[in-house]
C-alpha cells in the first residue's frame, strides 16, 4: 500500500506569540517540521511526502525547498479545506495527514498508524489521546469529543483514502493512542516547554 506523507505547515501559529513562523521554531535546537520529515523518512510505510504551505508560511517554504522536499501553496483557509486541496489538486490516494507541529512523533508510530489504517478496512482513520494525558502534561487543548463516555482529543494524524475526499462522510476508524511523543503538539509557549523537557533540553 504506497502512502502519501502530506504535512500542513501553512498554519499562522498565533496562540505561540513568537516571531517565527510556527513550523520553524526550534525544539531541542532543530525546527519542529524537521523532526516531522525525519520521522517519516525514517518510516517504512510512507513512500512519499508532501508539504503544504500558504502565504503564512513563506520561510518555511525556503526551508522545506532546501530538503528537495515536494511543496504544495494551499488557500489557507484551515487545517481540513487546506487538506482536500492539496488531496484533490495533486489526485492522492492512501494519504497520512501530519501536522508539522508533532516534533515528538516517531516512525514507529507512524508505521503503527499505517497499519492500523491497512488493517481497520475503512477509508478513514483518525488519531486520538485521552484528554487525562493533556492534563497530567499541562498541554493546551480547544477541542475534545466525546466517545463512549471518555473524553478524547484529536491529534493532527489521520489517514485517508483520498478518492473519497469528496464524500460527506466516512466510515471511519477511531484509533486511541497513549504515547506521549504523538500527544505533544506545539500551539503555546508552555507546550514548547514540554517538548522541550521531554527532549531533556
Amino acid at each position: 500500500m504506497d502512502v502519501t506523507a502530506l504535512v500542513m505547515a501553512g498554519g499562522r501559529g498565533l496562540r505561540l506569540r513568537l516571531p517565527e513562523e510556527k513550523p520553524l521554531i526550534k525544539v531541542g535546537g532543530k525546527p519542529m517540521i524537521q523532526r516531522v520529515i525525519e520521522a517519516l523518512k525514517c518510516a517504512s510505510r510512507v513512500e512519499d511526502i508532501v508539504v503544504t504551505v500558504t502565504t503564512y508560511t513563506p520561510n518555511t517554504a525556503d526551508f522545506i525547498r532546501k530538503m528537495s522536499l515536494r511543496i504544495l501553496r494551499t488557500p489557507g483557509d484551515g487545517f481540513c479545506s487546506d487538506m482536500k486541496y492539496a488531496v484533490k489538486s495533486l489526485n492522492l490516494g492512501i494519504v497520512l495527514v501530519i501536522g508539522a507541529d508533532l516534533p515528538l512523533i516517531s516512525s514507529e508510530i507512524i508505521d503503527m498508524v499505517i497499519s492500523r489504517y491497512k488493517q481497520c478496512k475503512k477509508p478513514a482513520l483518525t488519531v486520538m489521546a485521552p484528554l487525562e494525558i493533556y492534563t497530567r502534561l499541562g498541554l493546551s487543548t480547544s477541542y475534545t469529543v466525546d466517545i463512549n463516555g471518555r473524553k478524547l482529543v484529536p491529534l493532527c494524524i489521520n489517514v485517508i483514502d483520498g478518492r473519497m475526499i469528496d464524500r460527506e462522510r466516512l466510515d471511519e476508524e477511531i484509533l486511541i493512542i497513549e504515547d506521549e511523543r504523538a500527544v505533544v503538539n506545539i500551539n503555546t509557549i508552555d507546550d514548547l516547554k514540554v517538548a522541550e523537557n521531554k527532549l531533556g533540553v
